[in-house]
């Protein structure tokens, strides 16, 4: 439509490719202007002036260059056109003048800082977490993009890492959908929980297993024959006999001193016929509803006979003292309870003599003194025979003072004192037996010399470093239950174990490895072999421990 401005835009195309430029070009009033933007070659200021000249003289109505038109830097005015060409010239310039064309850049937008909505565009994620989050193997990860990062860990070389989205596109490309991951991720868990647990009841029953086996070993003592048992059988048959001749010398009598001495026979033979009991209860062995054992019965059976003596001899004894205050009988001659007081103080003393030799030789294995044995409570059993047979020898010696004085003064006052004193001696004793053998159920820590030694010895292994939160607990009878969190090297540990193989063997199993499956396979073979050859040099401790401190009935070394 416009021939003569068609003619301008093909001239400015044909120099703009002609120079290389990728200038922007504005065309308004016949002038030319150029905006250059980010271009790799410039134009000069020569070619710049040329292009207006050029371009004016066009829009003048000029030739352009090679039609006959010359150019340079001497053509400073262009031909005048002729008089029959000047009208459609003026037109198509005035024509041109009014249009303005113009040929704008197209600029990118700059993408700006958004934290309105979350991305990952640009995260990044290690190779372990990639193969345990996605469930990627190490050759899937082999073509993906990757970069090093600085260390999180001081003096560490930089970690390689990939690209969160290529990882995530790989992980969809493999396993086809989310969903189908998190399936089998969920799957792969259950899996693991269901190998640990029945690794774990393996270990567990094994363990069992072997303790049984050495509790089948070890000797039991038969019922009745330890020193507790004779002694304790000894006393209910002495004061069994006892008890019916002061009843029938109370009978025979009246005196409130004798039949004090009575109950306390009777109580003696009851809670000694318990004692009994709980000395062969005692000695059966370890079950499910009691895996320790029941050796702590003896504490029980004691606490029991404390408790029936305080109600049953004490109580009876001083409420018999205290009426025979109130309500003076008549006294009869008292020759024949004498003679018994006297059998008895003899027959006490016997059972007496046996406690104290039984505790002393209890003390001396136990490397105790016999008071600090006794106060311990060691051996319940033979504790409460050796105060009920204190107490009894005590009780003869103030019942025959007493009856004495009756019998010399007349009067019932002494006789019913002597009871309340009896009473009085049995409450001192009943509180002592209940005292130690509470202490004793609560579980007491053994002495702190003998923890010391323990603790030596087992610090002395070349598989231990350190141990920590030690505790030696009394179980009763002379048993101890040893408990310690031990810190295992590790190191020698696995020197241990490969001092079992045979390390050419081992050297070219290694050199054939070849995938990186392959070499899981290998650590995975070993390293559980490591951990069962840990659990065998366990119980090899634990031996040792036994052999060398034979108190000792159930050793539990925890690893740290």
């Amino acid at each position: 439509m416009y021939p003569r401005a068609f003619k301008i835009l093909n001239f400015i195309v044909r120099e703009k490719i002609h120079h290389g430029s990728r200038a922007v070009l504005c065309i308004g009033n016949s002038t030319l202007r150029i905006e250059q933007c980010k271009s790799e070659v410039s134009y000069s200021r020569y070619h710049q002036v040329r292009l207006v000249q050029l371009c004016r003289r066009l829009a003048a109505g000029g030739e352009l260059p090679g039609k006959g038109a010359t150019t340079g830097s001497e053509e400073s005015t262009p031909k005048k056109a002729s008089s029959d060409n000047l009208s459609p010239q003026a037109s198509a310039t005035s024509r041109l003048k009014e249009a303005v064309i113009k040929v704008l850049p197209r600029k990118k937008e700059r993408a700006k800082f958004d934290t309105s909505h979350p991305s990952t565009e640009r995260n990044f994620i290690t190779a372990v977490r990639a193969m345990s989050e996605f469930l990627l193997k190490p050759s899937d990860l082999e073509n993906l993009r990757k970069t090093k990062r600085r260390s999180p860990f001081e003096n560490e070389p930089p970690i390689t890492v990939y690209w969160w989205k290529d990882v995530e596109a790989k992980a969809f490309q493999v396993w086809g959908s989310m969903e189908a991951l998190e399936e089998e991720r969920m799957k792969r868990e259950r899996e693991v929980k269901q190998y640990q647990q029945n690794i774990f009841n393996i270990k567990k029953l094994l363990k069992e297993y072997r303790r049984d086996q050495r509790t089948l070993l070890e000797p039991v003592k038969p019922d009745g024959l330890d020193s507790s048992g004779k002694v304790v059988w000894a006393a209910v048959i002495i004061n069994g006999a006892n008890f019916v001749m002061k009843l029938g010398a109370w009978a025979f009598t009246g005196s409130h001193s004798l039949f004090a001495e009575a109950l306390h026979s009777f109580a003696d033979v009851t809670n000694q016929l318990i004692l009994a009991y709980g000395i062969h209860k005692s000695k059966q062995s370890a079950d499910v509803v009691h895996p320790y054992g029941y050796t702590t019965m003896r504490y029980v059976s004691s606490l029991i006979s404390g408790a029936m003596i305080f109600c049953v001899g004490a109580g009876l004894s001083i409420q018999h003292g205290i009426s025979g205050l109130l309500g003076p009988t008549e006294v009869l001659p008292l020759y024949w309870a004498f003679y018994i007081l006297g059998g008895s103080m003899i027959t006490e003393g016997g059972t007496l003599l046996m406690a104290v030799h039984a505790i002393r030789k209890g003390a001396q294995e136990q490397q105790m003194s016999f008071t600090e044995y006794v106060f311990r409570g060691q051996d319940p059993s033979v504790n409460v025979v050796l105060l009920e047979d204190m107490a009894a020898v005590m009780g003869v010696a103030v019942a025959m003072g007493c009856m004495g004085l009756t019998s010399l003064t007349g009067s019932h006052i002494p006789d019913a004192c002597g009871s309340c004193l009896i009473g009085g001696i049995l409450a001192a004793v009943s509180g002592f037996i209940v005292y130690t053998n509470t202490a004793a159920l609560v579980g007491k820590s053994i002495p702190q010399h003998r923890l010391e030694k323990i603790n030596e010895q087992l610090e002395r292994d070349v598989l231990i470093r350190a141990i920590y939160d030690v505790k030696g607990i009394d179980m009763g009878t002379g048993l101890v239950r040893y408990k310690a969190e031990v810190d295992f090297d590790g190191r020698e540990l696995t020197r241990g174990y490969l001092d079992k193989q045979d390390l050419e063997v081992l050297l070219k199993e290694m050199q054939s490895l070849k995938t990186i499956d392959e070499v899981e396979a290998f650590m995975l073979k070993h390293g559980e072999n490591i951990v069962d050859s840990l659990g065998a040099e366990v119980d090899r401790i634990e031996t040792i421990l036994k052999k060398s401190h034979p108190e000792i009935r159930h050793c539990d070394l925890e690893i740290l």
